[in-house]
């Protein structure tokens, strides 16, 4: 720690800020940069990434299910071994959630950037000062775009085939996807690995699921792109998952879990929602969306794009860093 507050004072005193944006401090550095920061006279701005400020095991999961017991007793997460199902590293974790509690991260933060109003709630429920919460949905970079339009796929192009990118793990609701997928007549592909693939993979390659394993970024575009939607069936709290950002600025719509910061990404006419954990909920939304014979690839795009530029973002920063 002593180390972290020698080099962070050397940055600040070589660069002179007048405002300091963290990300995923408590990961690389120390919530002590952002009293740094303060203390010497910065705003101070905190984007968070996931709910380690509510849960000290970051992710609201306990034993893969939705958990919310440490918004009211951090106890709970040396009580129910969340971290890594060690007691060592949920005593650590439980220490420091004590130790940067809210009301110092409160003194000390001018602004929490949540990418969604979902996050936002939660933080908000948990008692942190809602003057202090501003919303602020994540943008795609204008070089992305770029790239997804030098793919060549022409707009428009859709295949009759349905698609999940992701890590394969619990959480994400693959499973459940497969399962659904086994009784459908669409073949769908499976880009990510992760530690559900290998039994994933015995138990489902066969008939219409295909496993493509880890993919180029130049591959998963024409994945996408082609598909006639992607599926995102997380069962747990999705805070902005650029995923259904990244799919709708490609002009292919997204059905997905009603659950965390998802409902706010799909809007009428750019997919469907279907309720968290309803297998017949998805299978009805997968084949009312692959029944479908044109798709307007053109619309979902324009208004993604739109919707999450670069240029709204910054705008909506400034406002932020109070410029």
């Amino acid at each position: 720690l002593g180390d972290i507050k020698k080099s962070f004072k050397k940055i600040l005193n070589d660069f002179r800020p007048d405002i300091v944006h963290f990300h995923n401090i408590h990961s690389y550095l120390s919530p002590v940069v952002v009293k740094l920061a303060k203390d010497y006279g910065c705003r101070t701005v905190w984007a968070l990434h996931d709910y380690k400020l509510l849960c000290p095991s970051y992710n609201c999961l306990c034993q893969g299910k939705i958990c919310e017991a440490c918004f009211t007793d951090r106890f709970q997460v040396f009580r129910r071994k969340c971290m890594k199902g060690s007691r060592i590293a949920s005593a650590l974790a439980y220490g420091e959630a004590l130790w940067w509690d809210r009301k110092k991260l409160q003194r000390w933060v001018d602004t929490f950037v949540c990418p969604s109003s979902f996050m936002a709630q939660k933080m908000r429920a948990c008692g942190y000062d809602f003057t202090k919460l501003s919303v602020i949905c994540n943008f795609i970079e204008q070089d992305k775009l770029d790239f997804f339009h030098s793919t060549g796929i022409n707009e428009g192009e859709k295949s009759r085939y349905y698609c999940y990118v992701g890590r394969l793990s619990e959480e994400k609701g693959v499973r459940m996807l497969l399962e659904v997928a086994e009784s459908l007549p669409f073949p769908l592909y499976i880009a990510g690995d992760g530690p559900l693939l290998n039994e994933l993979q015995a138990k489902y390659s066969s008939g219409n699921v295909i496993f493509l394993g880890h993919l180029s970024s130049r591959e998963i575009v024409r994945l996408v792109k082609h598909a006639q939607t992607m599926v995102v069936p997380s069962i747990w709290y999705e805070n902005n998952p650029l995923s259904v950002i990244e799919s709708l600025c490609m002009g292919t719509p997204v059905i997905g879990a009603e659950v965390g910061g998802i409902p706010e990404l799909i809007r009428e006419g750019d997919g469907m929602l279907f309720r968290m954990g309803d297998k017949e909920e998805l299978a009805s939304a997968i084949v009312s969306v692959m029944s479908k014979d044109n798709v307007d690839t053109q619309g979902i795009a324009r208004r993604a794009q739109k919707r999450f530029s670069e240029e709204r973002y910054w705008a909506e920063l400034k406002n932020v860093y109070d410029l």
